[in-house]
């Protein structure tokens, strides 16, 4: 967490949904369309972050907040128990066509009332050739022995550097804490994991099947093992989740097909990066390739196994895979491929997913760790299945409850109906004995 990365987070959305087919890839435009934008969380909650910590607002666990703000420092307040791991999560929103350079970015922090820094921070990121949405994140750590444990009062500092000829607007801010509970006494582990199955992914070769990436980590498509097809623009980047459960892996490459070039030769150093991101949307794992408007692939190395104890290793790799639940993949075309494509015709992506392994117990926790947010439930599993986006599913699950209790109405009145009739013809047959 502690060592800059420059990576892209979110990006440009998808360039639409085919009526009644979720998913389903669109056909190519005739002229380019402006790039969507990034789609903040429904029902987030507008807040103004402080230059000073005096009257900092509040900031609840569960509750996603936009904000705005432009190079400098934002402070909010938490207040933390002295029982749970707390993520700090900050994603800033460029606009398109905004200057950036790779000296800007992006740092958040979770400090003490008293100001110290806590161990784990301060969350890094920073821009590079485009102008996408971007993310970093703060850890309060839940360990023996560490600063930073006791409940009360604590600070978190998002800053915002920006090189004096870059884009110094204010831009959108989401931000979100989440709170992950404790384990049962003397069950918590205190080291990670020594050795783990870490060979080359072997993946899948079957037929794709048409699924539509999002813009962000709101409207991420989700995926389950398989072949997937998309499209990407120069400057775009597509969004997906993946369901792990404890104890699995994920196996994932991302190829982009040729072009309609411009020019006779061509070529963008970083024209397509692929990242991986976990359940709190710190960076595990990212690759890139450059392309030439030709063939290209990235295959990122497999994941460790997802496991608790993973948040001690020394390795991004290895910790960020400490928390069963929605990990999220970013696919990135360069803008720089505009210079020498078609930018109005969209460029094929194939997506090779696999989900390695069987689910393993679970932690003991002391609390429901899917009420924290995280964890693979039964509806998740559902959704990466059916490829829903966070509301498709939410919408879906929805309806389900409806049917139940409409089905229960039903059975409930169709059994007061069968008791009635059945003593009115008793009462019929004692009269006629009668």
């Amino acid at each position: 967490m502690g060592r800059v990365r420059t990576t892209v987070l979110v990006g440009a959305a998808a360039l639409g949904l085919a009526a009644g087919l979720p998913g389903a890839v669109p056909a190519a435009a005739a002229t380019p369309q402006p790039v969507p934008t990034y789609r903040g969380a429904e029902g987030a909650r507008k807040i103004e972050g402080t230059s000073s910590s005096a009257d900092a607002p509040l900031l609840a666990a569960g509750t996603v907040y936009a904000d705005a703000m432009g190079p400098g420092e934002r402070v909010y307040r938490l207040n933390l128990d002295d029982a749970s791991s707390a993520y700090f999560s900050a994603v800033i929103q460029p606009p398109h066509g905004a200057k950036v350079g790779y000296g800007d970015g992006l740092e958040v922090e979770i400090m003490t009332k008293e100001g110290r820094r806590c161990p784990n921070n301060p969350g890094r990121a920073g821009f590079g050739y485009d102008p996408v949405p971007l993310g970093a994140v703060a850890v309060r750590r839940l360990e023996e022995d560490a600063e930073c444990q006791g409940a009360g009062v604590y600070f978190a500092k998002v800053t915002r550097s920006a090189a004096k000829g870059s884009d110094q607007g204010p831009w959108p801010l989401e931000l979100r804490l989440q709170r992950e509970p404790g384990l049962a006494t003397g069950s918590a582990p205190t080291a990670a994991p020594s050795v783990w199955p870490s060979a080359s992914p072997t993946l899948p070769g079957t037929e794709p099947v048409a699924r539509t990436g999002g813009t962000g980590f709101n409207d991420a498509r989700a995926l389950d093992s398989g072949v997937w097809r998309d499209d990407l623009r120069p400057g775009q980047t597509r969004f997906y989740r993946v369901p792990l459960d404890w104890g699995q892996q994920l196996g994932l490459s991302a190829e982009i097909a040729g072009a309609r070039m411009t020019k006779q030769y061509g070529s963008a150093s970083n024209g397509l990066t692929v990242s991986l991101y976990s359940p709190y949307r710190s960076l595990v794992v990212d690759g890139d390739a450059s392309y030439d408007g030709k063939q290209a692939g990235v295959t990122l190395p497999k994941t460790a196994p997802v496991a608790y104890e993973n948040r001690f290793s020394n390795t991004d790799e290895v910790r960020g895979a400490r928390l069963a639940g929605w990990y999220y993949l970013a696919v990135t075309l360069g803008g720089k491929v505009a210079e020498f494509t078609e930018d109005a015709t969209p460029v094929p992506l194939t997506l090779r997913v696999d989900v390695i392994g069987t689910p393993a117990k679970a932690p003991a926790y002391k609390e429901s760790l899917t009420a924290a947010g995280f964890g693979v439930g039964v509806d998740d599993r559902a959704a990466a299945k059916d490829g829903l986006t966070a509301p498709e599913a939410a919408d879906a699950a929805g309806n389900r409850s409806v049917m139940r209790v409409v089905a229960g109405a039903g059975f409930g009145t169709g059994a007061v109906l069968l008791l009635l009739l059945g003593g009115w013809i008793l009462l019929a047959r004692r009269g006629r004995s009668a």
